[in-house]
């Protein structure tokens, strides 16, 4: 059985990209529902809020690396402290316009990013995470 994706939590700090990002994740219903934080401390902080409550953790995560005070960065850092059970519920996708091959090395190295996306999320794009996601969910059964 396919694992459908529930909520996504998206985390950036443009609300222009948030506004097209949620939309384009409502268009082609990727996910059921969608949570919007504009920084990475917000975005820590629901976690933080829900680590009890699996049925409100994140599916995916998205996640800019370039955000003022707590960047992509800090947020992964401060995530690895998360109980077991949210590391592994919440699949981190690293969405950034940042092409900085130093950035992206040391993203794609950390055990809770599944991917990373260029901005801005398409259809196709989305299309590839859902797959990535599905992976994840058979493998960890």
């Amino acid at each position: 059985m396919e694992k459908d994706i529930d909520l996504v939590l998206l985390v950036d700090d443009n609300d222009t990209d948030n506004f097209i990002s949620k939309r384009i994740i409502e268009i082609t219903k990727f996910a059921q529902r969608v949570e919007v934080r504009n920084s990475g401390k917000s975005a820590l902080q629901y976690l933080e809020q829900y680590q009890d409550d699996p049925s409100n953790l994140p599916d995916i995560i998205f996640l800019d690396i370039n955000m003022p005070i707590v960047d992509g960065f800090v947020f992964l850092f401060e995530f690895e402290l998360f109980p077991e059970e949210v590391k592994k519920k919440c699949n981190i996708v690293i969405l950034s316009s940042s092409n900085n091959k130093r950035d992206i090395a040391r993203i794609v190295d950390n055990d809770h990013v599944i991917k990373f996306v260029t901005k801005p999320l398409t259809e196709s794009s989305l299309q590839e995470v859902r797959e990535i996601y599905r992976q994840e969910a058979t493998n960890q059964q």
